[in-house]
């Protein structure tokens, strides 16, 4: 079982109206959506990375917790005149708490057209599977059930 923490952004927003930034000057990432989904025998998260620097994404595994960092650059400031700036630069992070129905080894992701896809495949001893029943004709015990009468003294 995965879980999201929605607390994250809850301290995002929190935080930038404590510290009275709202984006309007500094374009810093406010979320990153994703999608969490699953499929058979695995977890599928689909992260939307639009512009990050391939190189800077970064997906790590710790005591349970699935770590998701990109950082997405802005353009050189020097001579620039903005009209408009609504494009968000900066580093963006999620964490996932993994359950233990997961198989942290396994774990793999593709970056593709600003989309990363992370396949979390469910562990061996978390699928369902068949038990097989024994049938054996001897010693068979007859059990009866039934209610005794109290006795009166």
């Amino acid at each position: 079982m995965l879980r999201v923490d929605p607390f994250s952004a809850v301290d995002d927003w929190t935080r930038s109206l404590l510290t009275g930034d709202l984006g309007a000057t500094r374009r810093i990432p406010r979320f990153m959506p994703i999608d969490v989904y699953k499929v058979d025998d695995h977890y599928s998260l689909v992260a939307d990375l639009p512009g990050a620097d391939p190189g800077s994404i970064d997906l790590s595994v710790d005591n349970g917790v699935l770590t998701l960092s990109a950082h997405r650059s802005s353009p050189s400031e020097d001579g620039v005149q903005w009209l408009a700036s609504e494009r968000f630069s900066g580093t963006y992070r999620r964490q996932i708490t993994l359950g233990d129905g997961v198989d942290p080894a396994g774990i793999c992701a593709a970056y593709d057209n600003g989309v990363l896809s992370v396949t979390i495949p469910v562990a061996e001893q978390a699928k369902p599977r068949k038990v097989a029943i024994e049938h054996s004709g001897a010693g068979r015990q007859e059990i009866t059930t039934g209610t005794t009468e109290p006795t009166t003294g």
